[in-house]
Order: structure tokens, then sequence, then C-alpha cells
């Protein structure tokens, strides 16, 4: 059961009226701030700040963590997810963390004083450590997109098979003679980049080519990081004769690149992008490209809270791993040279 403010009292020898004056912003002295702050941490309290009053001590609104809102892939998400949600009376609350793991933990902080019913996260931090409150709180978590190891079995997730999906592009180059495959990747050390990395690997593994270790470059998952990372390729002396970038703001900056380079697709490279969005068909037309299940990601993910919110005290938590597809296009062709 959740600490309350009597708690508090009872832990710091306080009355309730000094410990109230502290969460609405009054000043109390050194001693009893510190007393009060100990407690805290050691009760994992969590303020009211939204319901204090209702006997339910529900708010009926879900918290969601994401690293950037200006991302079309998360926004498409999130608009999916927000739909389902909404019939089920549930508000949502998204921050924007800005891909800055202490931004993200501030976020956190900030939904749990809201008293969030449940917390969805994009994790930015790859540890974790930024959710520990909220799982000592006993508030339901649900990661979308990445996996955070050290939190296996603790919280329930969706997620793409992105080594498959990298493999699905990158055998498709193979089948065409490419032999100099270039990959851009999101921010290392990620889930999703990991795993993406790893099925470009196994996928060259698989053709007999021996990896290429400077064909392999990170992007940030933006579109001024593609950018850079294509550009670098394209200063290589044997630069590759395809491309493979893992999101859609990379994929828009590598075409950015390309197009100010004089470099034509496929003629003097193929190249294989990442998300089936509608912008794609408008400046960059005939794209082969990897497809997320954008939706399929934001319904599972809403479904998926609200069973964890029905069913708090028999919790399973469970992975949902959905598939991808690879949609033809004009943007590769057979290599003439290997």
């Amino acid at each position: 059961m959740a600490a309350t403010m009597k708690d508090l009292s009872r832990e710091t020898g306080l009355g309730l009226a000094t410990i109230s004056k502290y969460f609405n912003g009054g000043v109390v002295r050194e001693k009893n701030r510190l007393a009060i702050e100990n407690a805290v941490k050691k009760l994992h309290y969590v303020p009211n700040e939204v319901a204090r009053s209702l006997k339910t001590q529900q708010t009926r609104v879900i918290g969601v963590v994401i690293p950037e809102l200006s991302n079309a892939f998360i926004t498409s998400i999130i608009s999916s997810m927000e739909d389902i949600l909404r019939k089920q009376d549930y508000a949502v609350i998204v921050c924007d963390c800005r891909s800055d793991p202490k931004r993200e933990k501030e976020a956190v902080e900030f939904l749990l004083h809201r008293r969030v019913d449940g917390l969805i996260n994009m994790a930015t931090d790859a540890t974790g450590a930024h959710l520990k409150a909220a799982l000592n709180a006993n508030i339901p978590v649900l990661l979308i997109d990445r996996l955070v190891e050290s939190l296996r079995g603790k919280v329930s997730a969706v997620v793409i098979d992105n080594a498959h999906a990298a493999g699905q592009a990158v055998r498709k180059l193979t089948e065409l003679g490419h032999r100099k495959i270039g990959l851009v990747l999101g921010s290392p050390n990620l889930y999703t980049t990991n795993q993406r990395l790893t099925g470009y690997l196994n996928a060259l593994k698989d053709a007999g080519i021996t990896p290429t270790e400077e064909y392999i470059r990170y992007g940030n998952y933006t579109m001024d990081g593609g950018y850079q990372a294509v550009s670098d390729l394209l200063k290589l002396k044997d630069r590759p004769t395809a491309l493979f970038v893992t999101n859609f703001e990379m994929t828009l900056g590598t075409m950015l690149a390309l197009q100010h380079s004089g470099i034509r697709v496929p003629e003097d490279l193929s190249v294989i992008g990442f998300d089936k969005l509608e912008l794609f068909g408008e400046i960059f037309p005939d794209l082969t490209l990897i497809r997320q299940p954008q939706l399929s990601i934001g319904r599972e993910a809403a479904n998926l809270m609200l069973d964890l919110l029905m069913n708090r005290d028999a919790v399973s938590h469970r992975i949902v791993t959905l598939s991808t597809a690879l949609t033809e296009g004009r943007s590769v062709r057979a290599c003439a040279d290997g």
C-alpha cells in the first residue's frame, strides 16, 4: 500500500501541518526539511497533488515520456495509443525529454507527483534508473519500442523485431549482389540500435561478407545526424554501393545528403530506409522501406496498459513483439561492381 502523509508524520515525528507546509512550497526548518526528504525516500512516498481527496486514489491519467515529440514515428504511436485510452476515460500527459536522461528522470518525477495511474516510456536512459521511483511506488510501467535489460520481468513492453527488420533490408541488398553496405544507426547503446546492428551483422555473416567498420555510422535518430553520417560515408575512398538507414528522420537526412552531393538513387547508390509515412511519398517517392506497424504499436501499448491497470494484484509482465514488412520501391538495384 502506498505511503501517506500520516506515515511521514510517524516516521519524522513532525506534525501534519509542517509536512503539508513543506509539500505546498512553504519554508520549514532545515532539519525538518531533511527529515521529511529522508522519510520520502525511505517510504517511497509520492505526493498526490492531483487527487488528494479522492478515496479511490485514481486520477485516470496516464503519463507518457518520450525522447522527441518532433519524431514522426513517435507521434504516430501516441495518437493511436491516446485514441484507445480516451475511450476508456483516461487522459494522457506527454513529456518530451529531448533524448536527455536528466530531463527524462525529471519528467518521470513530474508525472509521479501528479499521481498518474500508469507510466508509458520510450526510454532514453538505457540503465532504467529513472523508472525506479515509479516501480517502488507500485505504478504500472510499460516500455515501448525500447527494452531496458535491467527491467526484464519487472515491466511490460511493446517492441518490434528489430534484428529481423534489419536482416530483411540487408538480405535484400546482398541478394542484389551488394557487398559494400553502409549502415546508419541511431544513438549508441540503445536497445533498438543494438538490435538493428545485430540484424545487419548477422545478415552479412549469412552472405559470407566480412563487416567493414567504417561503413557503420551513427546518426542519433535525427535528420541532421543522418545527413552528416551519409556525408561522411560518401567521403570514403572505397564508399558503399548501398545504404540501410534505420529510422524515418535519418532517411530524410540521407536523401537530402545524396541530393546535395549529386548522387543518383539507385543508379549511383541503392538505399533502403525505415518507416512508411506519407511524407516520403510527397518528397522522395518510390523508396524501398522497412515498415514499422506504428498504429499497431500504439494500440498494443494502450491495451496492455489497460490490462496492467485492471490486474494490479495479479500482474504478469510480458513483451509483445510485432513484425515489420519490406515495402518494395525503386531505390535499389543490382550491384554492378560488387
